[in-house]
């Protein structure tokens, strides 16, 4: 494994995250495809034994449970804390409808070290930008959970450029701590953010560690769809990626033809365009440990610039897909 620094901050981390996102009680109305607590544990087993000691989960995934299942899986497995990083966020909250006041951070925060089992998370972030909260409350904060010891450093998720701009020059203008990390929709097959989030990433140092580095699994195989659970039930995924599906199968190919020169899997191709990219850290959620063994892989994998050429040559601007419009929703 490879291991690089979030940001400005001495938090090491492995350059691939595990997404706790696939963690949690199922649930109809939720994810039906999630692991339960022994498979979990399982996964979480493997990424250790990989090397890997980045994780990444929210309040919200699997109503909670998604916390409870790692922090159980991390006392079993007698982990010691200070060799996981533990990464989680705060919007989409459990306990209130206010999304970054500073009363819902506070409430927040507590919630997830209680479901974690732990006094401390390595990594918060913002899940997304809130319209009705000050920036400026926001940010102090969150700037407070880093003075309290709550926190470690602070990291943002899918917004607009501008907004993150501005987040950051509060921050700076009051002394407050500034978000070390941007968790964004990046993939080969969704780049808008390389006009304007990416550059302010770069602005303030910050890494980048995308979630869907693999466009919810369309990146890993030829064909489109494929049998598994979370294919066949995963209706956020269909929203996000089947309105480009025509154009997107072109850059699909291209992988799959890179795959077969090198000799290696389209997992491994499409994550390795993320490295030549920038990438510190794509959160990678897998389901079974094989798919996530061959995605460790990819760190051993270079592309050649007429490589990365070639599979970003059939690319088309895309609409928008993560961010929230002041409306309220969420493309």
């Amino acid at each position: 494994m490879k291991y690089v620094k979030l940001g400005s901050t001495n938090i090491e981390v492995s350059q691939i995250c595990i997404g706790g996102m696939s963690f949690g009680k199922a649930s109809a109305d939720d994810r039906q495809w999630t692991l339960d607590q022994a498979d979990s544990t399982k996964m979480i087993a493997r990424a250790l034994e990989l090397g890997v000691n980045f994780i990444d989960t929210a309040n919200v995934y699997s109503k909670g449970t998604s916390e409870e299942y790692i922090g159980a899986a991390i006392r079993d497995l007698k982990v010691p804390r200070e060799k996981i990083v533990i990464a989680t966020k705060v919007f989409f909250n459990l306990t209130t409808e206010e999304r970054l006041t500073k009363r819902a951070i506070n409430a927040e925060i507590d919630g997830s070290l209680k479901r974690l089992g732990v006094d401390y998370v390595d990594l918060y972030q913002i899940h997304r930008f809130d319209y009705d909260t000050p920036i400026e409350e926001t940010m102090e904060a969150l700037d407070s959970l880093v003075k309290a010891g709550k926190v470690r450093a602070i990291g943002c998720s899918a917004m607009y450029g501008f907004q993150l701009h501005n987040m950051q020059d509060a921050a700076e203008k009051n002394g407050w701590t500034k978000f070390s990390t941007m968790q964004n929709h990046y993939n080969l097959l969704y780049r808008e953010d390389e006009h304007e989030v990416v550059p302010v990433c770069r602005q303030y140092g910050m890494s980048l560690i995308p979630f869907s580095p693999l466009a919810a699994g369309h990146l890993s195989r030829r064909t489109w769809n494929s049998d598994s659970k979370r294919s066949q039930t995963d209706a956020v995924a269909v929203r996000k990626y089947d309105r480009a599906k025509e154009y997107d199968l072109r850059i699909v190919e291209r992988v799959a033809n890179l795959a077969e020169k090198y000799g290696v899997s389209m997992t491994q191709i499409a994550l390795a365009w993320l490295y030549a990219k920038g990438v510190a850290a794509p959160i990678v959620g897998a389901t079974k440990v094989e798919h996530f063994d061959d995605a460790c892989q990819a760190i051993n994998v270079t592309l050649a610039e007429e490589d990365v050429a070639y599979l970003e040559e059939p690319y088309v601007p895309h609409e928008i897909v993560g961010q929230i419009t002041r409306r309220g929703t969420m493309y």
